[in-house]
């Protein structure tokens, strides 16, 4: 009985309600056509749910999702296909499809009536997911409800197969810009600019009878005094290390307006742009882990999708892990660093390769961010800090500066694309200041723009 009227719906509760109040009053009033009334809409509802709890349907449900991975703020396409695999011909069906968005408000869930489907028939569902949080999500399961014809009943039902979406950071299109040491092939010219880059494996063979002149190596012969040539398998393929700085008290700001991730959909930005132009990246971490070397950005982007703050206070196991990765170029994105922590960063460089830096103005990141909201122009919020409040920022960019790599200090209100283009360029520019900070130049200001755009070459 109690499984009988927890398969009430809001309706049947009523007509039970109703009529168990009429036969109250037929009784009283002695009044027999009352009693009868109130017999049947006690009746009803529960007559209905005997018969819904007893209907043998045999449903199946399968899911596709199009596409299993999209950007923060995208939408896919959640495709399920209910069949009706019994001999009988269903009743009212109620479905709904629990998606992320859903679950904490089950009013706003996907919901689809579905009149009957008859024996060996399907019906085609389709809703759109639209997710403003990168991470990682299970769509599903789909729930199905079997009512009478009258709606004073129901049973739930719930299917087991889901979906999993993956919802990677908003990635920027960034300029092309000329990328130092990029360059593709195995000839000599090749193989010079590898030697430059510092590649472990470069090293010529000695001349063996039936190798090819064309492959010999002649500034090898040269200094070795003997015919050298160059190995077969030697190719250089390019490299490029992408460091992220995860450490929690490095970054500031909460949700979707914090450096962090800002960070992160920058290394995603990057990382895929990088990939479109032919370069193998391998992500590290503070903590040392890292997504593994691939011409493919997919791994990049999975890693990225689901990625913490971690409780790291320095980045000792990520330094290690770069220096123990293979030779490449180097692009880091770090939080708030000391000057220490800076050379530490500098001295896990080795070789020509370019190095650079991408350092988060922690100090002036909230303001900025609760200033563009506020349609201040300057991103302050009125706070009253003036420019020395950069000068931790700007002792980690002279360290790595120092050492010869390319570094710009972004601000709230930086544009990516700005700040990947005054990375590559070769001097100081005026846009830079105006991309970094909007209020007058000061002596601080100007020497932000000096170290953004000195050459590392």
């Amino acid at each position: 009985m109690r499984a009988l009227l927890n398969a009430l719906t809001t309706r049947g509760k009523t007509f039970l309600a109703v009529g168990a109040a009429s036969i109250l009053a037929g009784l009283i009033f002695t009044e027999a056509d009352l009693f009868r009334i109130g017999l049947l809409l006690m009746l009803l509802p529960i007559l209905s749910a005997l018969v819904t709890s007893r209907a043998r349907y045999r449903l199946s449900c399968t899911r596709q999702l199009l596409p299993r991975r999209i950007q923060a703020g995208q939408s896919a396409e959640a495709r399920v296909r209910l069949s009706n695999v019994s001999r009988l011909r269903t009743g009212l069906l109620l479905a709904e499809d629990v998606t992320p968005a859903t679950v904490a408000n089950p009013v706003s869930r996907p919901r689809f009536v579905l009149e009957s489907i008859e024996p060996g028939g399907s019906r085609d569902l389709s809703h759109q997911v639209e997710l403003g949080q990168r991470g990682k999500y299970t769509i599903g399961p789909l729930q199905v409800r079997v009512a009478d014809a009258f709606g004073l009943a129901a049973i739930g039902r719930s299917f087991a197969t889901k979906s999993t979406l993956v919802v990677t950071p908003p990635i920027t299109a960034l300029p092309r810009v000329a990328i130092a040491g990029n360059r593709l092939g195995d000839g000599e010219s090749g193989l010079r600019t590898v030697a430059a880059a510092g590649e472990d494996d470069i090293a010529p063979r000695a001349y063996r009878d039936g190798d090819e002149l064309r492959r010999v190596h002649w500034r090898s012969t040269a200094r070795y005094g003997q015919l050298m040539v160059r190995r077969e398998e030697q190719r250089w393929h390019n490299r490029a290390l992408l460091l992220l700085d995860t450490r929690r008290k490095a970054h500031v700001g909460s949700g979707l307006d914090s450096s962090f991730e800002f960070a992160v959909s920058a290394m995603a930005s990057i990382g895929v742009h990088l990939v479109g132009q032919g370069i193998e990246t391998r992500l590290i971490t503070d903590t040392g882990d890292s997504a593994p070397a691939g011409p493919a950005a997919e791994s990049l982007l999975e890693r990225l999708a689901v990625i913490q703050t971690s409780r790291g206070t320095d980045l000792n196991r990520g330094l290690a892990a770069l220096r123990g990765g293979s030779r490449g170029q180097i692009i880091a994105i770090i939080g708030a660093m000391s000057a220490a922590q800076a050379r530490m960063l500098a001295a896990s460089h080795h070789g020509t390769a370019p190095a650079m830096a991408l350092l988060l103005d922690g100090p002036h990141w909230a303001a900025d961010r609760s200033g563009a909201r506020n349609g201040n122009g300057n991103g302050r919020s009125g706070n009253g800090r003036g420019p020395a409040d950069r000068e931790p920022g700007l002792a980690a960019a002279d360290v790595l500066t120092a050492a010869g790599w390319r570094v710009v200090v972004a601000t709230a209100h930086t544009t990516l694309a700005d700040a990947w283009r005054e990375l590559h360029s070769p001097v100081a520019s005026a846009p830079l200041r105006s991309a970094v900070s909007t209020e007058a130049p000061t002596p601080a200001g100007a020497r932000l723009g000096a170290v953004a755009g000195e050459d590392a070459s």
